[in-house]
């Protein structure tokens, strides 16, 4: 059994893209897929002492671009502007010290370049956080004709998938008889039931990036995204 799982690479992202890869055998980053604007390919939240903020990266994304053709737009301090607001959000968190210097390399040390290319080292870096072993890949090294379907498809058999893994939201376009024809199973992530843990500034919220579990659980984790049972 080998399990397939294919999505856009998203800034910081939440838990549940985690739990994805981790339940994955080989993850595809589908990012010759069109650019959507205000979506979680450049931006994701955190908690602050005021409520919710919106970490952005800027960008000259629009839909005529592929997610892997976008470019940063480096002309504003926006790195100076994460790393502050990340600081000044964590910084009492039981396990923040142990991120700072990989917080400070990234925000204060680096400039990139390609949209991609930094959101896709950035979770690569917080799987290794995580202790997931998961095989990454990109879509532009595959050859896939056809529609929306017919390209998992063929993404899913190069890689000798038995199962593909995809989240709730893709039931409205997948085609559950093509998959069955090509012998793919069907799995859906359950996002529901995730258990609360210790976290900064009023009630607790579920949906914010990664960061924050990382910064408040630290090498626990993966206990509150796959539990034990890894």
């Amino acid at each position: 059994m080998t399990k397939i799982a294919i999505i856009q690479s998203n800034y910081i992202p939440w838990k549940g893209y985690f739990h994805i890869i981790q339940k994955a055998d080989d993850f595809i980053f589908l990012d010759t897929a069109q650019y959507t604007q205000r979506d979680w390919r450049n931006r994701n939240r955190i908690k602050g002492p005021n409520g919710l903020i919106w970490l952005t990266v800027p960008n000259n994304g629009t839909q005529s671009l592929n997610i892997n053709e976008v470019v940063i737009d480096n002309s504003s301090p926006w790195y100076e502007n994460h790393f502050r607001n990340l600081v000044n959000s964590y910084r009492k968190c039981k396990h923040f010290d142990f991120y700072y210097n990989f917080l400070e390399n990234i925000y204060l040390k680096q400039r990139w370049q390609n949209l991609s290319a930094f959101n896709k080292y950035l979770i690569k870096t917080i799987c290794d956080f995580l202790n997931i072993q998961t095989r990454f890949h990109n879509s532009e090294n595959f050859t896939y004709h056809g529609g929306k379907n017919e390209r998992i498809i063929t993404m899913v058999k190069h890689l000798g998938g038995t199962h593909y893994l995809t989240g709730p939201s893709a039931r409205h376009y997948i085609e559950p008889e093509l998959f069955a024809d090509n012998l793919i199973e069907l799995e859906y992530m359950d996002y529901s039931g995730y258990p609360e843990y210790p976290q900064p500034w009023g009630e607790f919220c579920h949906e914010v990036s990664i960061f924050d579990l990382l910064f408040c659980t630290g090498p626990e984790a993966g206990k509150y995204i796959w539990g034990n049972n890894k």
